[in-house]
């Protein structure tokens, strides 16, 4: 998977992702396509893992495509935060994800929320990308890896799944946790949040 040094058993940190998709990908709808990323990444990883329910979210930005199928994993890693991020990426690539825009409409999306308490780079660059105008994050990329996500404070679409798996879990840079961050959320937005049913998956 890569060369980066394993971590020993006693090193093993909480690794929390976030999925998502809208868009179907060789005839297979986001309700299917999600959950068998989910499982080829517990697969992956091995050990411990704790998978969400199914989620049905609007797209972000708003209006930008089909609603969202978004939910999350909780894993046990012992390699480096960039090791984990890798994976993510060829997860998405075998599901068939580009990148040519930000914030658009995809058939995967696979994104590392936090790993135990890493806050990476450090503490001002993440600072710097967590306060950013929503205006200017839709248009810049980090071009390294920022931990904890930056926005997830403001995502209820990562936070609803999350708390399935990790609700206690407290982000390093704030000292709030999923449970805290979530019920900040406004409630009309939440609303727009639903389980997808049984018969859709």
């Amino acid at each position: 998977m890569t060369g980066s040094r394993m971590l020993s058993e006693s090193d093993a940190r909480t690794g929390l992702v976030a999925l998502g998709a809208n868009l179907p990908i060789g005839g297979v709808s986001p309700e299917v396509s999600v959950p068998k990323a989910m499982a080829r990444l517990v697969a992956r990883v091995g050990g411990k893992a704790s998978c969400s329910g199914l989620y049905h979210t609007p797209a972000f930005p708003a209006g930008s495509g089909p609603q969202f199928v978004n939910a999350a994993v909780r894993i046990t890693w012992r390699e480096s935060a960039e090791a984990l991020l890798a994976l993510l990426h060829e997860i998405e690539a075998e599901f068939g994800r580009t990148r040519a825009h930000r914030w658009e409409a995809r058939v995967m999306d696979l994104d590392l929320i936090g790993l135990d308490d890493a806050i990476l780079p450090d503490a001002a660059t993440r600072a710097e990308w967590a306060t950013l105008p929503p205006e200017k994050a839709a248009e810049v990329v980090p071009d390294q890896l920022i931990l904890p996500h930056p926005r997830l404070a403001e995502r209820g679409f990562v936070l609803v799944p999350l708390a399935d798996v990790a609700p206690d879990w407290v982000d390093p840079a704030t000292g709030l946790s999923v449970s805290e961050m979530l019920a900040a959320r406004p409630a009309e937005e939440l609303a727009q949040i639903t389980p997808v049913p049984a018969s859709a998956a």
